[in-house]
């Protein structure tokens, strides 16, 4: 009687015996100390960081134009709100300027670590911004045009985060703690919209 047998199954071999699987090695030439000591005016910018980081300094340029003009409409709008509901809701537009102007802070800072300029000329800034300025007099226009700038500020971060992805993980970072305010906000003018 003829027995059939299985066919034999290959054994993988255990992670040691494998000497064909890709190692995590860092690259050595990027860590040369002598290269290192030759470019010190980059500062925190290496090598590795890839041929991106002009771009980078544009879209961060871009968002902080973006935080100064929400500066600029949030405070405005604490300053000229009137009507009952006025004073607990101009108090929340002052909250959200000294966000917007940490943010802004923030983005320059890195902007400069990056070896980039921090673009704040006012001539240029709102049409650099990507969020408008807005100068209504009635409160719940106030309250919407808010609204309108996190939305647009919250789709534009989330569009930087994407263009970024991990081309550099620190701005990446930066702009994701940006965003999760900027959703913040936007979820606190909407209430304000519908009280």
């Amino acid at each position: 009687m003829l027995t059939k047998t299985a066919p034999a199954r290959k054994r993988s071999p255990a992670p040691d015996e494998d000497a064909a699987a890709p190692s995590l090695t860092l690259d050595e030439a990027a860590l040369a100390r002598a290269r290192a000591r030759e470019q010190l005016d980059d500062g925190a910018v290496t090598p590795g960081f890839g041929p991106w980081r002009d771009d980078i300094v544009r879209l961060l340029n871009g968002a902080l134009a973006t935080e100064l003009v929400c500066v600029l409409r949030y405070k405005r709008h604490h300053f000229t709100a009137h009507g009952l509901a006025s004073p607990a809701i101009a108090d929340e537009f002052m909250v959200h300027a000294g966000e917007e102007a940490g943010h802004a802070d923030r983005l320059a800072e890195r902007i400069v670590q990056l070896g980039g300029e921090p673009d704040f000329c006012p001539s240029t800034l709102v049409e650099r911004s990507h969020a408008d300025y807005d100068d209504s007099a009635d409160l719940q226009a106030m309250v919407r045009a808010n609204l309108v700038a996190e939305r647009v500020a919250v789709e534009s971060y989330r569009q930087m985060i994407g263009l970024i992805g991990d081309k550099d993980p620190t701005t990446r970072r930066l702009l994701e703690q940006i965003l999760a305010d900027e959703e913040e906000h936007a979820d606190e003018m909407k209430d304000l919209l519908e009280h």
